[in-house]
């Protein structure tokens, strides 16, 4: 809400007078969309002192170490909720109750699978092509199968496009691994949970059973519950600039994938997997989450 105003007197001109909102958390904000009716713009290229939209969803402040996602703390979601938890959390802005949860657990367990005909998509792509570019493809294309939910301002089809984007970009991602590597595609199965499922999916192989480690389980879903949402960054800027055009939700997610492919995050995510695959051994990975900088948010 506007407390109070500033006052703007570019080159000595009449002053304009703005109005100065305060949010829940944060720095307050001056209000510069009248801007433009008196003959001046802002210019804010990285968005460094910008806010494009009001949000009750998640808060970050990096150099105090804070991140909330509808007002509860990230240490205490990534040790007291699953990831599904966190994602209702998001999308409706309370904690649910247990029927509400099982019904909506049930609705994204049941929709992993994808259509037969994206399989055959994959063979398209060169064995050697980058991940990036495959699941930027893959997940554009979905947009040709799943075009029957695409009015932003109905609440119902907003839910189904949620719930299919929960279910079925772990299976796309996983297919997308494994045809790097060369191996069959794993179906998912619905009595895994959901981290369980996005393991199984990845490492399985016909060969023989695989049996899904408790441990990194639990930490793979940790893992999801700190990226779940990072409010105003580069993926999100963009989905939102392409969304603004009532554009397919799933090619507005392919957007988003190919801004976190440029250089600045591919260097961030190169340089995990290299620390990953210092630690391929399992009691050494186990070592690592016990250390004390994450102990804390794994809780091993």
């Amino acid at each position: 809400m506007a407390d109070n105003k500033a006052t703007l007197t570019p080159d000595g001109s009449v002053a304009i007078e703005l109005d100065v909102l305060t949010p829940t958390l944060g720095s307050k904000v001056i209000d510069v969309r009248t801007l433009g009716t008196q003959g001046f713009y802002t210019y804010d290229p990285g968005f460094t002192s910008t806010a494009s939209c009001e949000s009750k969803i998640t808060y970050i402040d990096g150099n105090e170490g804070v991140l909330l996602h509808r007002g509860f703390p990230i240490d205490q979601l990534a040790t007291k909720s699953t990831y599904l938890e966190v994602c209702y959390i998001l999308l409706y802005g309370e904690t649910p109750t247990q029927e509400q949860f099982d019904k909506f657990k049930k609705t994204v367990t049941r929709h992993t699978m994808i259509h037969e005909q994206i399989h055959r998509l994959f063979n398209g792509f060169r064995r050697d092509s980058h991940p990036m570019a495959v699941l930027c493809g893959v997940t554009g294309a979905l947009a040709a199968f799943y075009h029957d939910a695409l009015d932003v301002n109905n609440p119902r089809h907003r839910d189904i496009t949620a719930y299919r984007l929960l279910s079925k970009m772990p299976t796309v991602a996983a297919m997308c691994y494994k045809y790097s590597i060369g191996q069959p595609f794993v179906y998912p199965r619905n009595d895994l949970s959901y981290a369980g499922n996005f393991l199984n999916m990845m490492f399985a192989t016909p060969c023989e059973e695989y049996k899904v480690n408790p441990v990194l389980e639990r930490a793979m879903d940790r893992i999801f519950i700190l990226h779940a949402d990072h409010e105003q960054n580069a993926s999100t800027s963009t989905v939102r600039t392409a969304g603004s055009s009532g554009a397919n939700p799933f090619a507005c997610i392919a957007a988003g994938i190919a801004s976190l492919w440029g250089l600045l995050m591919a260097a961030q995510t190169k340089l995990v997997c290299v620390c990953w695959k210092k630690f391929s051994q399992l009691n050494t990975f186990l070592n690592l989450l016990n250390g004390p900088k994450i102990r804390m948010m794994l809780s091993v």
